[in-house]
């Protein structure tokens, strides 16, 4: 017997509108493609992009204009399968990677479909998310998890993926110097990849005294408590200092504060690589000329793209990266809307939030 004959609706984390966040009753979706799953959502993280949607109803020119489920950092177990489904089984427990491009754009054809512009993501205007009790997803979308490997952990993929796809941008090598601003789950999973292929120091920049500390757990091996620290060149000063009067090769910047840009092209080596991960303002301003006379290689990124999330998981079940630590509260599914007002209300004590079930 089939999901859908057996229930015909579910409970969904809904955004109404900005401010708002309630819990509804939604048909369960029918299982039509024969390349699609149907999975149970075991567990989700709360990202910092569903708080903003929840705060001000939109980003860039991501609006919400109708109720939205809310959700995207999810793991599951297969639960039906379409009759071509050849890579996952009833049973599976996956990372649900969730955005699904066009097959016929050209920036998919081009091997680099996460700039798809028709990209259908979960918990973007207009597409629903992931945290309802079922969840349709196409196979080649899914990463099975090793046994070893939990469903929380499974849930982290996501923003793990993040940092997987920046530091292959980045092309970090061993040896190098890695400094990340912002030590928020992107910011701290960054790190740790860095320091995963094989930089020999990576130094994380914040305000906050706990993520800070949290940071040793992700590859840092110098902290930079920025709330300490007046103007840009000095914090530019401070990191050369820890770093032994050294550059780092590669920057991130995690924090999208205009700064905190500002002070990673001031520091980034000549002839390095900086990275911006983190979104901000839509116009910031940038010290070009030294971009320019160090010849700075500065690079985009934007989610994920093919392999990432399939490495993310190698990643954890090599034990290369400890995404565990990342976790500090836990919510159940009919206590959701609770749990989106502690991330909004609690920024400085929360790192990254799971949100269960539903059963």
């Amino acid at each position: 017997m089939t999901t859908t004959q057996q229930e015909t609706h579910h409970q969904a984390v809904v955004l109404q509108h900005k401010g708002l966040i309630t819990l509804e009753e939604k048909p369960i979706p029918v299982l039509s493609d024969p390349h699609y799953v149907r999975l149970q959502i075991k567990k989700t993280g709360i990202c910092g992009s569903d708080v903003h949607y929840y705060k001000t109803g939109a980003i860039g020119d991501f609006v919400l204009k109708a109720p939205m489920v809310l959700g995207h950092e999810s793991s599951g177990v297969v639960v039906e399968v379409g009759r071509a489904v050849t890579m996952v089984k009833v049973g599976d427990r996956v990372a649900i990677e969730p955005g699904v491009p066009s097959r016929y754009s050209d920036e998919t054809k081009a091997g680099r479909y996460n700039l798809c512009p028709h990209m259908a993501f979960a918990a973007t205007p207009p597409y629903d998310g992931t945290l309802v009790k079922y969840y349709l997803a196409p196979e080649d979308f899914l990463v099975k998890l090793p046994d070893h490997v939990s469903l929380e952990e499974g849930a982290l993929v996501e923003p793990l993926s993040v940092g997987v796809h920046a530091a292959k941008l980045a092309e970090v090598r061993y040896g190098q110097r890695a400094l990340v601003f912002g030590a928020g789950p992107v910011g701290l999973l960054t790190g740790a990849v860095a320091a995963a292929f094989g930089a020999k120091d990576v130094v994380f920049v914040d305000v906050h005294a706990i993520k800070l500390k949290l940071s040793t757990k992700f590859g840092g091996t110098h902290a930079v408590d920025a709330s300490r620290i007046v103007g840009e060149d000095n914090l530019v000063a401070e990191i050369e200092r820890v770093l032994g009067g050294e550059q780092p090769e590669v920057v991130f910047d995690c924090s999208g504060a205009e700064p905190c840009v500002r002070a990673g092209i001031k520091a980034c080596k000549a002839g390095g690589t900086y990275v911006q991960v983190g979104v901000g303002k839509d116009d910031v301003t940038v010290p070009l000329t030294a971009i320019g006379t160090k010849e700075l290689r500065v690079q985009g990124t934007f989610r994920y793209a093919f392999g990432d999330y399939r490495d993310a998981v190698r990643l954890i079940s090599d034990g290369d990266v400890d995404v565990k630590p990342l976790i500090t509260h836990h919510f159940k599914f009919e206590d959701a809307p609770k749990a989106y007002d502690f991330n909004m209300n609690f920024p400085s004590e929360v790192i990254k939030t799971i949100i269960d079930g539903p059963e």
